[in-house]
C-alpha cells in the first residue's frame, strides 16, 4: 500500500515547510520549517536558544553540540525536520541560574573555561556522556569528548570537572 504525504505548506516567500514537532527543554513546540534547515538554526535563529554555537558548521568542532534523545548530536549537521518527534535539550535546559546542574558548578569551581565558547556544547557533551555510562576514567573523558574542542585549552580542566561530577556520583 502507498504511503500518502501531503504537499508542504508554503511560506509566505513562497518556499515550502514542513510540519515539525520537538520537545524542546521540557516544551512542546509545533513549528512549520523549510527542509533545508539545520537543528543548529532553528535553535538560534527561530526560538532564540543561543547557548549552542555555530563554530564551524560542518561538525568539526562541537561547539553546537545538544542532547537528542538521550544522545550526543552536532546539531549543525541535523536537518530539523528529520527529528520530529524528538526530545532536544540544549545547555538552557540543563540547570538554572538558582539551581545549577553538577556539571555547571563543576566547570566553574574547575575553571573548565576561558573563553566560554565552547563550553555549551562540552556541558551538553559531558552530560549525555555521563548519562551514557561511558565514563570510567580520565582516558574515557578524554576519548568520548574528542569532538569537542576548546581553542582556549581548558582540556586538564574540562576532564578534572567531569571526574568531579563522576566521582561524587552527581546525577547528571
Amino acid at each position: 500500500m502507498d504511503t500518502i504525504i501531503a504537499p508542504p505548506a508554503s511560506t509566505s516567500k513562497g518556499g515550502q515547510t514542513l510540519p515539525l514537532s520537538l520537545h524542546i527543554n521540557g516544551q512542546q513546540h509545533d513549528l512549520q520549517v523549510e527542509p533545508f534547515v539545520t537543528l543548529l538554526d532553528l535553535l538560534r535563529e527561530r526560538l532564540h536558544l543561543t547557548g549552542a554555537k555555530k563554530g564551524c558548521d560542518h561538525g568539526q568542532c562541537g561547539a553546537c553540540t545538544v542532547i537528542v534523545d538521550g544522545k550526543r548530536i552536532n546539531s549543525c549537521l541535523k536537518l530539523a525536520v528529520s527529528l520530529d518527534g524528538s526530545a532536544v535539550t540544549t545547555i538552557e535546559g540543563i540547570g538554572t541560574e538558582a539551581q545549577l546542574h553538577p556539571l555547571q558548578q563543576a566547570f566553574i569551581d574547575r575553571d573548565a573555561f576561558q573563553c566560554g565558547y565552547c563550553t555549551p556544547g562540552q556541558i551538553c557533551s559531558a552530560k549525555a556522556l555521563l548519562d551514557e555510562g561511558h565514563c570510567t576514567s580520565r582516558a574515557d573523558v578524554r576519548e568520548w569528548m574528542s569532538g569537542n574542542l576548546c581553542r582556549c585549552g581548558a582540556y586538564s580542566n574540562i576532564t578534572d570537572a567531569v571526574m568531579d561530577v563522576l566521582k561524587r556520583g552527581a546525577k547528571p
